[in-house]
């Protein structure tokens, strides 16, 4: 299998809609369910989360870690080879009258290999489960990388259009101030203000712009796509003010049974406990059993049996011993700081979910009376009762502070999506404007 340009051009074609709708239908995932792609209407977090764990070619290492596991299971069912062990001495001097050429052959077997061989096994089957939950939980953390790659994408488009409104509304102003300038109806400050306004709508929106690209050449790299690919979006996805979720101490109980980490991590230590009992048991000295078959050089001719028998005088084990239970003791140790750090992210993200959703609903109800104020001034300059410099602060107040609004939506979802890894638990997507597409995820039931 030569490592060639060709052959790594080949594996990295993107898979054609029909291939891509197969292997959705056929995706078989603790957290991942299949869902519709629909490329020409565009992707939802959910079908791009998906897509994700079909496409994503920095996931097929992972994966053919599965299949080392499997070779390793097959490696330690397997039993010791039988050895035959074969001499010959011919005569070849001195006294040879009736002397006859003297051979043994006989096969040997080293019997203590079956006291050990039960708990290697068992080692090597949890170890092969512990993979397997392990290449599940970075094909869910893929996943929820492209789903917030989504919902990031979504939120700056909409800073894109509101600050390119702006940028569209205050030049054309510009042009009105300079027409009304120079037929001596506003002053040159007027103009200054008006100027000023402008370069910086403008500078807003080229920076909007800038990000937007990035992060759509961040959602490509999410979901194993080329950054020629111009991926598109559902057009019904909206950006929530508020999330439906359980309560704190739902999300922080069972977590050993949700989380697929901690799941891998349960049989990874599984196998540890077993590779001990096996290093434990192989304090036991080794044993190989033999029968021969011999004849001396006169001809006669015996059948008998051996046995080789260590002396566990200076080996014994005792370093293998200790190696696995200093390994068993970090998995553990592993384990419970996990699960540590797992509580304590779901408070802080909670804590963050709760803090975010208020600051929405300040800017909510801060935005129409702004809105107000913005025409007033609108109306005021218009009648020369307010200078002009007042009313494009306004307006630059109100559309910055849509654009936070729409920061901070995204900072709901992103939280949300950090909750759902933190707790090894789906959440339902938040109402669309549009029919409501199957989920691609639920709870784990590994």
């Amino acid at each position: 299998m030569p490592l060639t340009g060709p052959a790594v051009d080949q594996a990295l074609v993107t898979p054609n809609e029909r291939e891509l709708t197969t292997r959705a239908n056929q995706i078989k995932h603790p957290l991942l369910h299949p869902v519709p792609i629909d490329l020409q209407n565009g992707l939802t977090p959910d079908s791009a989360a998906l897509l994700a764990v079909i496409i994503n070619p920095s996931l097929r290492a992972e994966r053919n870690r599965r299949a080392v596991a499997s070779a390793q299971l097959v490696q330690a069912q397997l039993l010791p080879n039988p050895t035959l062990d074969f001499t010959f001495d011919p005569v070849t001097g001195g006294n040879t009258l009736g002397a006859k050429n003297a051979y043994s052959v006989g096969p040997s077997w080293e019997v203590t290999a079956l006291i050990t061989h039960e708990a290697k096994v068992a080692a090597a089957r949890a170890e092969s489960d512990s993979v397997r939950l392990d290449v599940a939980w970075q094909e869910w953390q893929f996943a929820q990388a492209a789903k917030k790659a989504v919902y990031d994408l979504i939120s700056l488009r909409e800073q894109l259009k509101e600050t390119q409104t702006v940028d569209r509304q205050v030049a054309e102003e510009l042009a009105l101030v300079r027409r009304a300038v120079d037929a001596h109806q506003q002053t040159l400050l007027e103009l200054s203000a008006a100027q000023t306004a402008s370069e910086k709508a403008h500078a807003d929106f080229l920076a909007a712009q800038r990000e937007s690209m990035h992060q759509q050449l961040a959602l490509n790299q999410a979901l194993g796509l080329g950054p020629e690919v111009q991926v598109r979006l559902a057009d019904n996805v909206e950006l929530p003010s508020k999330l439906q979720l359980p309560p704190d101490q739902e999300l922080s109980a069972d977590l050993d049974g949700r989380r697929l980490d901690l799941l891998a991590l349960r049989r990874g230590y599984e196998s540890q406990e077993q590779t001990l009992r096996a290093a434990v048991l192989g304090q036991f000295p080794r044993i190989v059993l033999g029968v021969h078959q011999a004849s001396d050089n006169t001809g006669v001719q015996s059948t008998g049996f051996g046995v080789t028998v260590d002396l566990p005088i200076f080996d014994r084990n005792q370093g293998n011993i200790a190696i696995q239970t200093a390994t068993r003791q970090q998995l553990f140790d592993e384990y419970t700081g996990r699960i540590f750090e797992a509580r304590s992210t779901i408070a802080q993200t909670m804590a963050d979910i709760r803090s975010i959703t208020d600051q929405i609903a300040t800017a909510e109800a801060a935005i129409p009376a702004l809105e107000e104020l913005v025409r007033t001034y609108q109306a005021a300059v218009a009648q020369h009762n307010a200078d002009v410099l007042s009313y494009y602060l306004a307006q630059n107040d109100l559309s910055q502070k849509r654009i936070d609004l729409l920061k901070l939506k995204q900072q709901l979802m992103d939280n949300q999506i950090a909750l759902e890894i933190a707790s090894g638990r789906y959440m339902p997507a938040p109402p669309t404007s549009g029919p409501a597409s199957r989920p691609a995820m639920a709870e784990a039931r590994p």
